[in-house]
């Protein structure tokens, strides 16, 4: 009997070491899936944050020169650029470019930029057409009517803090559409007719 309890013993201490095992295997297989969601949450969340960011910046440029009289001066134009990047804090600024140009728009719908001003990008051409414009017909057809448009674009390069889980860099775009306050050209440097 006695051979038997050391048997008994032996074994159910086996069995409990297994059951260790076990716990110890199935947490090894656990943590990474679980350290690549944790992780990926974060990611994700700061790639939100930064998209706002980007289509705010995009909206606030837009609607600062929508809203000048009849001339705007480069030097209204930089600073509005300078205060936009604020709104990027605390991510780089670096990777940031923000172009800001005056369209004007025919009856028949034909765009044509008057002029572009960038910080960090490359402006768009005078005289040269502007390729989309917004999906809305009823923009459409105010912008017909006024025959002025200002498009303002913000691109930023988001590069991921844990590239292992979110490979980057991704490409965030935002374009934003307003009409001039007055309705009229806004003159940038003798660039109205």
């Amino acid at each position: 009997m006695t051979q038997f309890r050391l048997g008994l013993a032996t074994i159910l201490c086996h069995f409990a070491n297994t059951e260790r095992a076990v716990a110890v295997v199935e947490f090894a297989m656990i943590v990474p899936v679980m350290l690549v969601l944790y992780l990926g949450s974060i990611e994700a969340s700061s790639l939100y944050t930064v998209d706002r960011k980007v289509t705010t910046i995009s909206s606030t440029i837009g609607d600062l020169v929508s809203q000048a009289d009849d001339v705007i001066s480069e030097g209204d134009i930089d600073d509005y650029f300078e205060a936009a990047e604020g709104i990027l804090t605390p991510y780089s600024r670096t990777n940031l470019q923000q172009v800001v140009s005056l369209i004007r728009v025919s009856n028949t719908g034909t765009t044509t930029v008057v002029w572009s001003r960038t910080s960090g990008g490359t402006r768009r051409t005078p005289e040269t057409s502007y390729q989309s414009l917004p999906a809305s017909s009823q923009m459409n057809q105010i912008a017909r009517d006024t025959g002025y448009l200002v498009a303002s674009e913000t691109w930023y390069a988001y590069t991921p803090v844990f590239d292992s889980v979110i490979p980057g860099p991704i490409n965030l775009y935002r374009e934003s559409f307003y009409l001039p306050r007055f309705g009229a050209c806004i003159d940038l440097g003798n660039t109205c007719p």
